[in-house]
């Protein structure tokens, strides 16, 4: 369905109109500096982090190819501030600077739909009112396997998505509305890194998605603990079998609460002192995935890069029929037919599901590698060399 034009101006909001003054503020000084640095391809992630597609490129563009002229857009307080300077120039995240950057870029290049000095006002003058004709690259944060409408061509207006699969490419390519050759299939920067990591046989990764409906509905802790989200993955921290499973075998887990839903994080505990429940922000998520040896999730899309390194995986959906009607329609991928693991309702069958992944020697079964193969047929190191080229590509051809 889609919004009406009211609707789409709603999603500006108090806080954003100073974002306004500095976009016409930043227009002349833009104007003059896109005449020195015509050639500026600027890069991000959310204001705070440096940890996905976007900085993995940015790394590679620093390394193997110096001579573009490559930013990265970072808060300067932020903890990978000091990290991300050192590998090359950074812009402010948010600040006039960064927005006299992004109208003078050549391409602006994100792995978040909204990586841009500020996603509200950027939205309407690029999507609602189509000022803004500038060129956008979405490197996408995890790979796309249901209908998301909102990255479809006419709410998102992208330059180039990039996929990470076959199936994935072939989708968003022929459902979303986009020119041909604006979805390439290019691969995930950060997959490069990948099949050179060593897993800790020890550790398991407990790490759900979040719900829409919960993060708009739910004003209170008193009332998210009353939903079956809470419900489902408490019964699961606080199996006693779980406990039992993780001291048989010396074992250790992370649960980690997604950043949606940061403000019900102290909701969630863990009977056992082998499971240590952790914010978004207090670990790196990226490196949990290098390091775990299994993961257990819902429907998060990080299970796509367990998959990629061949990692054994478990699903535990307790609410799928929910999860579709209040969070995400389905899309190409069927957990049943194209999963990477057991699928388990409860949390007695995920216990039971991890025991049997473990007993199994923390390896993918081979009917699981096989539907890996199939759906990364670009399973190497090359993804970021493969999309520095097609930014080329593109700028060329326009």
């Amino acid at each position: 369905m889609k919004e009406s034009f009211l609707a789409k101006l709603k999603r500006i909001r108090p806080g954003d109109v100073g974002h306004f003054f500095l976009f016409l503020l930043a227009l002349v000084p833009a104007a003059i500096f896109r005449r020195k640095r015509k050639h500026l391809w600027l890069l991000c992630e959310y204001a705070n982090e440096a940890q996905d597609n976007a900085f993995a490129l940015f790394r590679h563009l620093r390394a193997a190819h110096p001579g573009i002229d490559a930013v990265y857009a970072i808060k300067r307080g932020a903890p990978a501030y000091a990290d991300v300077a050192a590998i090359g120039p950074t812009v402010n995240y948010g600040s006039l600077k960064h927005w006299i950057y992004y109208l003078a870029a050549e391409v602006n290049i994100s792995s978040q739909k909204g990586g841009k000095p500020n996603a509200a006002v950027c939205y309407l003058l690029e999507v609602v009112l189509g000022w803004l004709k500038n060129r956008r690259v979405f490197l996408q944060h995890g790979v796309t396997k249901d209908d998301l409408p909102f990255l479809h061509a006419e709410n998102a207006k992208l330059s180039m998505f990039c996929c990470a699969a076959e199936p994935e490419y072939e989708f968003v390519r022929d459902t979303f509305g986009y020119a041909p050759g604006v979805v390439q299939y290019t691969g995930f920067c950060r997959f490069d890194a990948l099949l050179s990591a060593s897993p800790d046989p020890k550790l398991v990764l407990i790490l759900p998605t979040w719900r829409m409906w919960l993060e708009r509905d739910c004003k209170t802790e008193e009332a998210f603990r009353k939903s079956a989200y809470y419900a489902g993955w408490s019964a699961f921290l606080n199996d006693p079998a779980l406990d039992a499973l993780l001291k048989a075998h010396g074992m250790r887990a992370v649960f980690c609460v997604h950043r949606n839903m940061s403000r019900f994080e102290t909701c969630f505990s863990a009977a056992s002192e082998r499971i240590a429940v952790k914010r978004w922000d207090e670990v790196s998520v990226p490196e949990l995935i290098e390091t775990a040896a299994v993961l257990v999730t819902d429907f998060s899309s990080v299970y796509m890069d367990f998959a990629f390194m061949k990692k054994p995986v478990v699903y535990y959906q307790f609410d799928r029929e929910a999860f579709r009607n209040g969070h995400l329609p389905t899309g190409y991928f069927d957990y049943e037919r194209d999963g990477f693991g057991p699928i388990a309702e409860t949390a007695a069958d995920a216990v039971d599901a991890l025991r049997g992944v473990i007993r199994q020697g923390l390896v993918m079964p081979p009917q699981y590698e096989a539907r890996v193969d199939r759906f990364f047929t670009l399973r190497d190191q090359g993804s970021a060399e493969r999309t520095t080229q097609a930014i080329k590509e593109m700028i060329k051809a326009k």
